[in-house]
């Protein structure tokens, strides 16, 4: 019978033997791995806990970042929506403004020189520009 106390399964180990080696090997691995004492077993602990607490974080960050994102994409969009409001406003002032231009103009030429329009005499306007002359 083999008395090798190596984790290797030998050919003549049955598989219970071997799985039990394999067993022992990693209990001896877990044992040497695990800190000896208190002040080891408080250094395990702070390094656990900042290792879970930094990756809360960067985990926390990394939403932050893809909400910011969003946000950025929201702005450039409605950005874009009053531009084109904007330009589109732009647009309508014009039209009205070369609309009424030729008024203006029209308006300016019947002005008299004296500074008065020139209106139709039986209009409301015509009644009261009389009753100011005879007033």
């Amino acid at each position: 019978m083999d008395t090798s106390t190596s984790a290797a399964p030998d050919e003549n180990t049955s598989p219970a033997e071997s799985a039990l080696a394999t067993q022992l090997s990693k209990s001896e691995a877990q044992e040497k791995s695990k800190p000896s004492g208190p002040l080891e077993i408080s250094a395990e602990r702070i390094s656990s806990s900042v290792a879970r607490l930094t990756s809360n974080s960067i985990d926390e960050l990394q939403g932050l970042v893809s909400e910011l994102q969003k946000m950025q994409e929201f702005l450039k969009s409605e950005v874009n929506n009053v531009q084109r409001q904007i330009d589109s406003a732009l647009a309508g002032i014009n039209i009205i403004v070369e609309t009424i231009s030729p008024w203006k103009s029209i308006a300016g030429s019947q002005t008299h020189s004296s500074g008065t329009r020139n209106v139709r005499a039986g209009g409301p306007a015509a009644n009261i520009e009389q009753r100011m002359r005879v007033g």
